[in-house]
């Protein structure tokens, strides 16, 4: 039996009004691989993985499916409820909603029964154990005055907790020391164990050190132009990207 892959997309255009950002992205990730998504600034990452997860600024073309199903006209909520993840770059805070309280809800949407409190909250510290962060955050307000660090330790924090089929994590390592860029790594790790698959966008190596890709993506002027191993982000870090995307060598879109 051949093996399918748990995300695809076929010929993806992603247009700001009638401007386009994306320009045809062709991409299959397969149940447990890690797939890294890098490019220079404005290259249109950011754009690709908010389109995908359906926001209503961009509009789009070409056909996005999870686990075999065709999923672009869905709203934000519908593709979340299917499995698809997004990890914020810059995570929004919610002044009054307790993360445990946001968290619980989140649950409770996504499988389709409301969670009972002790139940939930034997899960929920199980969570906040692995990823080091304290108990007392449960009553905080989700985001209000965190650092940084706290608010990426959230994202995967809700990332362990919702489970998802398919994670698209936005700079995840944008802003974080070297302790937090260990813990937001375990926590990636940890999720992408099994079945689920990952595409992690990241303007740099050093989180690809802790979660080893299984192919990285070189995104420039809203394409892929190239794909290749974990050896492609050492290639970056070495001749940057106008050293690699101009030597005329690799393969475009993964040819």
């Amino acid at each position: 039996m051949s093996r399918e892959p748990i995300f695809s997309t076929r010929d993806v255009r992603v247009f700001v009004d009638d401007k386009p950002i994306v320009k045809g992205v062709d991409l299959d990730v397969y149940p447990g691989e890690k797939h890294a998504l890098m490019g220079p600034n404005g290259s249109g990452k950011s754009t690709l993985a908010a389109a995908l997860m359906g926001h209503p600024a961009y509009r789009v073309e070409g056909e996005i499916r999870l686990d075999g199903e065709p999923i672009q006209d869905l709203e934000p909520h519908e593709r979340a409820r299917k499995g698809m993840f997004l990890g914020f770059q810059y995570p929004v805070a919610v002044p009054g909603v307790p993360v445990a309280n946001f968290l619980r809800a989140a649950a409770a949407a996504l499988r389709g029964e409301e969670q009972k409190v002790g139940p939930f909250r034997k899960e929920l510290f199980a969570a906040f154990e692995e990823l080091g962060v304290p108990r007392e955050f449960a009553v905080r307000y989700l985001n209000d005055g965190f650092s940084g660090g706290e608010k990426k330790r959230m994202e995967i924090l809700q990332m362990l907790l919702l489970r998802p089929r398919f994670a698209l994590l936005d700079e995840i390592d944008s802003g974080l020391d070297i302790d937090a860029l260990k813990v937001v790594s375990r926590g990636i790790n940890l999720v992408s164990e099994g079945d689920v698959g990952v595409l992690l966008v990241t303007h740099y190596q050093r989180i690809l050190d802790h979660v080893k890709p299984d192919v990285v993506h070189v995104f420039k002027d809203g394409r892929i132009d190239r794909t290749g191993g974990p050896e492609l982000a050492l290639q970056l870090e070495e001749q940057g990207y106008e050293g690699l995307l101009t030597d005329g060598t690799g393969a475009r879109d993964g040819q």
